[in-house]
């Protein structure tokens, strides 16, 4: 965990009930300055005053700035996951592995997670540990869950024995980040990648048995 600044640092006395509303006013006030001014020059006071909350408040919960901004992206992944309604196992092995893909898309649920990302890459230098908890918390989770659906599938008999399901998943996370950078919509993404891949992973179907002739 990083280091606590003087900015960072407070005691946070325990025994109060916790208000969820709150709760949530502070996670969104430090996501929003997560976007605009990045990790560094973002400020517990900025946070507070966003949140419309006194800093002893915000203490209460988080001892510090960094213990909130991993519950602030663990917050979004959460709200993701979530809003998930559709059961993967109940759709078509194609419709399944397009969903999945589309899970994968960061601004699925936060339309500026590409920019917040980013500014999480670039602390990388000063707080290295940001771009483990990206990992942690928004990386790895997306790309497990495409590889869970490609063994999910594989058991259906759907996709072909021995896939790099790690592989195939990350370059399907990674075509969305090809998009932000391109300048292009991501709404076609999941298409046009299974249109791509699906050829290549699908099972090879088995030809219809021959009725042997009586003699």
């Amino acid at each position: 965990m990083a280091p606590a600044t003087n900015e960072e640092a407070a005691p946070r006395p325990g025994g109060r009930p916790r208000d969820a509303a709150l709760d949530e006013a502070i996670i969104l006030a430090t996501r929003n300055r997560l976007v605009r001014d990045g990790y560094s020059l973002m400020t517990i006071g900025d946070i507070a005053t966003d949140a419309k909350v006194s800093r002893p408040t915000l203490y209460r919960r988080w001892s510090t700035k960094f213990e909130l901004v991993v519950d602030a992206l663990d917050y979004g992944f959460r709200k993701q996951r979530d809003s998930y309604t559709v059961d993967l196992s109940r759709m078509e092995p194609r419709e399944a592995f397009t969903e999945a893909v589309r899970r994968l898309d960061p601004a699925y649920f936060n339309p500026d997670a590409m920019v917040l990302m980013g500014n999480f890459a670039g602390e990388a230098i000063r707080t290295p540990e940001l771009l483990g908890i990206l990992r942690e918390h928004a990386v790895e989770p997306r790309v497990t869950l495409v590889e869970n659906v490609l063994t999910q599938l594989q058991e259906r008999g759907a996709v072909a024995a021995g896939l790099d399901k790690h592989t195939i998943a990350t370059m399907c996370f990674g075509s969305y980040f090809a998009a932000f950078y391109r300048g292009e919509s991501r709404e076609e993404i999941p298409e046009a990648v299974v249109s791509v891949l699906w050829p290549a992973i699908a099972a090879a179907k088995k030809p219809p048995r021959r009725r042997s002739s009586a003699g």
